[in-house]
């Protein structure tokens, strides 16, 4: 297990100009061996918001067999990464525009593999009436509503309406009726166990009234999946794929028989808010780095930049936070600053203007919307770089 110490980085960046995000090749490695391990045999399909770079993407799918194929988020990206040569891409949410709609016909009719993400009648109706204007069949996956209901309270996020067995019977039988969709998969996201942390640094009682709730959620939703994908078996409808989970219930969604992949993303990186799960503990593989630009009094040193605050419900989870030097730490009532974020440290490693504290984002992918590369460190120096979204001049959603 590789350790990396301040002196590491600030050595093998010394001649980078700053800010700038990096991707620890060692770790991810690390990461990759890990989650292979953490897995009971199923395909892993690779997050592509998570990721955000071509090149990156390219490189843990040529590691292992088991990874095969991508969960795109949005149609402008699948048609993008299939000019790359990627296949097997599932768009993960719905789309309705028409002429996105219409270039993954094109796509389909030139023999790309793009499935698309359906859950109610008017989405099939929408994807059927394009798909046969252009003459292809369209293959469709239908996203499942893993959410529980627990005394009232749901857990779980807002996705698909198919909350009941009947509701995705309905759906499926329409589907099959089609000449011009085929059913190719099953999606259940089980966001409330794969998304939520369950050891909250210095909330303990909230950390164990959240592992009480993922426990009964696991035993529900595998039952519900196992019961709803045996229901439409029975029907005699096949289906490719029956897709569940994320990097946080990996090693509970693989157990499940009816299950054939695991979607994992944010593992490969491992941001500040997998640091919160009990169960698992990924290597940080990816940062930026932020100078030293002032030192307005002892022990307090302000980086120019740094204010990338991750999405989802505000807080300070959603901050970015200094990874190293160890013991460095943001100031509560200033944050991470759009143009200056200073932090407060006094331990052994020396600081002065110009040094370099290196940051760990709290989500994943969003880092790479920041950077226009990520410069790869391997053995104490620069390897290489590799372009994100954003280096490649795209910007998706």
């Amino acid at each position: 297990m590789v350790e990396r110490q301040y002196a590491d980085y600030a050595k093998g960046f010394a001649d980078v100009p700053m800010p700038f995000a990096y991707l620890d090749f060692d770790l991810l490695k690390e990461n990759i061996q890990w989650i292979l391990q953490a897995n009971r045999g199923k395909k892993i399909r690779l997050a592509t918001k998570s990721i955000r770079s071509v090149a990156v993407l390219k490189e843990i799918l040529r590691r292992s067999d088991t990874f095969q194929g991508v969960m795109c988020f949005t149609v402008a990206e699948a048609l993008y990464l299939a000019e790359h040569q990627l296949n097997d891409l599932l768009i993960g949410y719905p789309v309705w525009e028409a002429k996105q709609i219409q270039q993954v016909a094109k796509a389909i009719a030139n023999g790309h593999h793009i499935t698309l993400m359906v859950d109610c009648t008017e989405h099939v109706e929408r994807v059927e009436k394009i798909a046969r204007e252009a003459g292809v069949c369209c293959p469709v996956c239908v996203d499942m509503d893993m959410s529980v209901s627990v005394l009232g309270f749901h857990f779980g996020v807002r996705r698909s309406p198919i909350r009941t067995k009947e509701q995705l019977l309905q759906l499926v039988q329409r589907i099959d009726r089609s000449k011009h969709l085929r059913l190719d998969g099953l999606m259940g996201y089980e966001a409330q166990i794969a998304g939520v942390g369950d050891r909250i640094p210095g909330q303990p009682i909230k950390s164990a009234l959240i592992r009480r709730l993922k426990q009964h959620a696991v035993q529900r939703v595998a039952q519900q999946r196992a019961e709803w994908v045996g229901a439409i078996r029975e029907m005699g409808i096949a289906v490719r794929f029956v897709n569940g989970g994320g990097t946080g219930s990996l090693g509970t969604t693989s157990k499940e028989d009816c299950v054939t992949e695991v979607t994992v993303g944010s593992g490969f990186y491992s941001p500040l808010l997998f640091d919160q799960y009990r169960d698992f503990r990924y290597r940080p593989a990816a940062g930026f780095a932020v100078e030293i630009v002032r030192k307005p009094a002892p022990g307090i040193y302000t980086c120019a930049g740094g204010g990338y605050i991750a999405s989802g419900a505000a807080g300070k989870d959603k901050l970015p936070r200094p990874h190293l030097p160890e013991g460095a730490h943001l100031l509560p009532l200033e944050g991470a600053g759009e143009v200056q974020t200073p932090i407060r440290y006094r331990g052994p490693v020396p600081l002065d203007l110009g040094s370099p504290v290196f940051f760990r984002h709290s989500k994943a992918g969003e880092l790479c919307e920041r950077f226009d590369r990520l410069l790869w460190f391997s053995g104490g120096s620069v390897i290489g770089e590799s372009t994100t979204y954003r280096g490649d001049r795209r910007c998706f959603l």
